[in-house]
């Protein structure tokens, strides 16, 4: 088996499921790559990069199934370009070269992000219409070229089966993730106030078991959302108060406002200093939309487990606390 992007979140979670289920794990790594979220799990390890064609091809030769996780998730990038040559053209020649390696199932990670969403509190479905244009950002837009070559090779006869997660959440974000991130501010006492969006969220537990189950009862060709519960972010705050003891914040912040701050961040601010800014001005237009999605084809058909929001929340705030990231 074959795992890319297992020093990430879910990557991590999906390599140790298969470890746990008795496979030999092969994990493709960049020499930069720390590999602290897989600790001691008996792995091989080989370096590679999605920007490395020749490395791609060596990881995949001699593995039953390909779980491509891998990605550049940044709202904010200051050389698009390189996302572009990462999700998109790396996502070719992976998938491609599994398949020409005879690879019986693969996996490719996309996100609910590449689906169609209306925004306006109806949940969006693996075949709710969507197109390129409707993309916002540069990861988006790259999730969804990529998810495209996905399915053009399935077209081909290549076994790929996609998989969409919404929002993990969970233990082991060690980056940490942008909603990780958010968790974290809150458990700072740095979150003030919120915007009025909302989003789907899932442990990441459940999307790990997801692509095990995609990899098995999947069929090529086909997208499954990754899910759980549809939830507005002034809820998800409520949950982290019940669970932390600490005070959820009470004030809503106007768009507009959320807005400028963003677009100075981003415009202004990381021009100046090459930093990545505090609230992305991407994420900040994802948020005017209700990013809600119905998991239950997952469900029937693979068999995705729902672990209740609220012990998702629970295993996050635990882990973070206990690794230091956040007063106890």
């Amino acid at each position: 088996m074959l795992v890319t992007g297992a020093s990430g979140f879910v990557g991590s979670h999906v390599a140790r499921k298969l470890v746990e289920r008795g496979d030999h794990v092969r994990v493709l790594l960049r020499p930069s790559s720390s590999g602290k979220s897989l600790g001691g799990l008996p792995v091989e390890r080989v370096e590679g990069d999605l920007c490395d064609p020749g490395s791609l091809k060596a990881a995949v030769e001699g593995c039953r199934q390909v779980y491509h996780v891998a990605a550049d998730y940044r709202l904010w990038v200051p050389d698009p370009d390189s996302m572009y040559r990462g999700n998109v053209e790396g996502t070719r020649t992976l998938l491609t070269s599994a398949a020409e390696a005879g690879a019986e199932r693969i996996v490719y990670t996309s996100t609910v992000g590449a689906l169609g969403c209306r925004g306006d509190g109806t949940s969006g479905t693996e075949e709710t219409p969507v197109s390129l244009s409707d993309m916002v950002g540069h990861y988006k837009r790259s999730k969804f070229m990529a998810e495209q070559e996905a399915l053009k090779l399935a077209g081909q006869g290549a076994p790929v089966v996609i998989v969409n997660p919404s929002t993990p959440v969970g233990p082991g974000d060690w980056k940490p993730t942008p909603t990780g991130q958010t968790i974290l501010d809150f458990l700072r006492g740095a979150m003030p106030a919120y915007i009025d969006t909302g989003m789907n969220l899932v442990h990441v537990d459940d999307v790990a078991q997801g692509h095990l189950l995609a990899a098995e009862h999947g069929r090529p060709g086909e997208k499954y959302i990754l899910g759980n519960q549809n939830v507005t972010l002034r809820r998800i705050f409520e949950l982290l108060s019940e669970v932390s003891g600490l005070p959820a914040p009470k004030v809503r912040l106007p768009y507009a406002v959320a807005y400028t701050f963003a677009w100075l961040e981003t415009q202004v601010v990381s021009r100046l200093t090459h930093k990545p800014p505090r609230a992305p001005l991407d994420g900040v237009k994802m948020a005017k939309k209700l990013m809600y999605f119905d998991a239950s084809k997952a469900v029937a058909e693979l068999g995705l487990p729902q672990t209740p929001l609220i012990q998702a929340l629970e295993d996050a705030v635990r882990w973070y606390r206990a690794q230091g990231y956040c007063p106890q």
